[in-house]
């Protein structure tokens, strides 16, 4: 293991509870009211994903514009409810903390916009990372690779190298494509298992040497290739 690459929401803070609230404002702006059911598709979502499930789930016209000014709404709601803080999910900056002590790299890889990462990083702390990419600074957000592929360019290491920390389905698909091992610590929705990713409950008690350890383990695995 060369690298750590940490999704943000949902995995390092506990934001997902402030996009329900920013979603559920926008259908109601829209005229409609979000499901539990369509909130857990949204889940580790791209911005033009979600606008277009949202437009898609209340029968509006897919107008380019009017799109395009939800998901300015959306995010400038999202940006006052993250002025706020955000809070840490369990065992999160302890292990930030740890590998920084060990001087192994990490990226924070996330759908989530520049704009908006950058409010969030206030909370988090930039300090961490080497490289943060954004969903808007890829042709694809995840599920497609290009984040991942994007992170593990900039830091100099091949996908196989780097352990991706994920919590969704859509995020664990995105790591696996680029070729990442996942550690998988799911949050609202659950997580399939696969041949390429661990699960673990929580990141709490979580120690350098265990992702250490996970990574291996997913890449030794028969039919595998190592770094």
């Amino acid at each position: 293991m060369r690298a750590v690459l940490f999704d943000m929401d949902g995995t390092l803070v506990d934001s997902e509870k402030l996009w329900d609230v920013s979603l559920g404002a926008l259908y109601a702006e829209l005229g409609g009211e979000l499901t539990p059911q369509v909130r857990e598709v949204l889940v580790g979502g791209s911005a033009e994903d979600t606008i277009r499930t949202v437009y898609t789930d209340l029968g509006l016209e897919q107008d380019p514009r009017a799109m395009a000014e939800s998901n300015r709404w959306l995010h400038d709601y999202t940006a006052e409810l993250f002025d706020g803080g955000l809070e840490w999910c369990d065992g999160a900056q302890e292990l930030l903390d740890e590998l920084a002590a060990e001087e192994i790299p990490m990226a924070l890889v996330t759908n989530t916009l520049r704009a908006l990462t950058d409010k969030a990083l206030n909370s988090i702390g930039s300090h961490y990372f080497s490289v943060t990419v954004c969903g808007d600074e890829v042709a694809r957000g995840k599920p497609a690779p290009d984040v991942y592929e994007r992170a593990a360019t900039l830091l100099g290491f091949d996908p196989v190298a780097c352990l991706a920390v994920e919590d969704s389905v859509t995020g664990s698909a995105a790591a696996e494509r680029a070729g990442c091992p996942v550690l998988v610590v799911p949050n609202d929705v659950a997580v399939p298992e696969g041949p390429r990713r661990h699960h673990a409950s929580s990141l709490a008690g979580l120690r350098a040497a265990d992702l250490h350890q996970v990574h291996s383990e997913l890449v030794t695995r028969p039919g595998e290739r190592t770094a």
